[in-house]
């Protein structure tokens, strides 16, 4: 049995505790407010501030865990370096949560250091920056926080006037103590996908099926496997997700993220080293092994024989209209999953807010099956859900 201090306890997070929890593992979950959705199937809990490096330390020596597992990007992230050097594990590595958590460490790394191919960007640190690099890039751009989750302060800019709101939007919605902004060209991609990839301490770095999805303001709304993907794309992007992976070191799963261009072929978009929203509609049994669970094998050594497609599936989220600080209620559960081959994950968050994600529909069909009958289905059944 391993201890196992969780950073960050949503729904990704509770996912992984449950896995955990299978195998006998111990787990103590961590984030800023009591009562998160990973709390309430873990062993333990802390509620602190991850960004305040001494609360870290002191939650670290208390427990004294054989491994620490980041789920949120606002940590203190460079005390892992020394907890690292003490031999805790830190999942998949400190140097690659360290890169990962930054926009601009992991786009550096990937544009400049390995040659992989993306958006043009600049970066800003102030509105005449913002501006600057705005008419170097050329409208519609695309303007992020360095640091932040959901999508939170990301917008697609269409001109000059736009630019002041981009740039307050950014630094509200930045998470952490950073305020920065990158800024991008826009690329006008087909689709987009997550190349779910697999590094593990003894063996093969692994690719589960493309997932395809659809985001809104940056943020997860649906997603379906397998994504349709010209074979030869599909090796470009693993070729990159393993080029990527290896340079940020460690094991564990990652979620690799690209536009995909009938002219241009592959993007690399963005990295994240733990399981992916999109990757939960492998919740709906589509591979052999989900996300979670190939995760947690990673992270323990565990053996990985193969990652196999078992079935098409395809996820909606329910979003919250309302903002509450009481426990929600939901309406319209038993008409979401009247229907054959169709699960619903209520995530347990004790409050809500406007379009915060509070679970997930998932629907499957035998192999080879009509995909988009199947995605038109689980959004259709999705909307019936509602936070009250």
């Amino acid at each position: 049995m391993k201890k196992i201090l969780l950073l960050g306890s949503g729904e990704l997070g509770k996912e992984f505790v449950i896995s955990a929890q299978r195998k006998g593992q111990h787990i103590i979950a961590c984030d800023s407010y009591s009562g998160a959705p990973a709390m309430q199937v873990a062993d333990e809990c802390e509620v602190f501030n991850m960004l305040d490096g001494e609360e870290l330390e002191r939650v670290v020596r208390k427990h004294n865990p054989d491994i620490i597992v980041p789920e949120i990007e606002a940590i203190r992230t460079e005390r892992l370096y020394e907890f690292e050097k003490e031999g805790i594990q830190v999942v998949p590595s400190a140097r690659a949560v360290n890169f990962t958590m930054n926009r601009k460490a992991i786009r550096d790394l990937a544009a400049k250091e390995l040659g992989l191919k993306t958006a043009k960007y600049f970066y800003a640190t102030s509105f005449e920056e913002l501006k600057s690099a705005a008419e170097k890039i050329g409208f519609p751009c695309v303007v992020k926080p360095l640091m932040s989750s959901s999508g939170k302060g990301q917008s697609l800019v269409k001109n000059a006037d736009e630019l002041e709101h981009a740039w307050e939007y950014g630094c509200h919605g930045s998470r952490g103590d950073i305020k920065e902004l990158i800024v991008e060209e826009f690329i006008r991609f087909d689709s987009e996908i997550t190349l779910l990839t697999v590094t593990q301490k003894d063996g093969p770095t692994l690719f589960c099926p493309p997932i395809g999805h659809v985001q809104k303001g940056g943020d997860y709304r649906e997603s379906f496997q397998p994504a349709h993907i010209d074979p030869k794309h599909l090796q470009e992007a693993q070729d990159m997700a393993e080029k990527v992976t290896r340079a940020l070191t460690g094991a564990g799963l990652w979620g690799v993220e690209f536009f995909l261009s009938h002219e241009n072929g592959v993007y690399f978009s963005e990295l994240s080293p733990r399981p992916h929203d999109t990757g939960m509609v492998t919740l709906a049994g589509t591979q052999n092994l989900n996300e979670f669970e190939l995760h947690l094998r990673a992270v323990l050594g565990l053996p990985i024989p193969s990652i196999k497609l078992e079935r098409i599936g395809a996820s909606a989220v329910i979003l919250s209209s309302i903002a509450s600080t009481e426990r929600p209620r939901y309406e319209g559960v038993a008409e979401a999953i009247k229907e054959e081959d169709t699960y619903i994950r209520l995530f347990g968050k004790p409050f809500t807010r406007v379009n915060r994600r509070m679970g997930v529909v998932l629907c499957y069909a035998p192999a080879g099956s009509d995909l988009d009958a199947l995605r038109d289905k689980v959004k259709r059944l999705a909307a019936h859900v509602k936070v009250v």
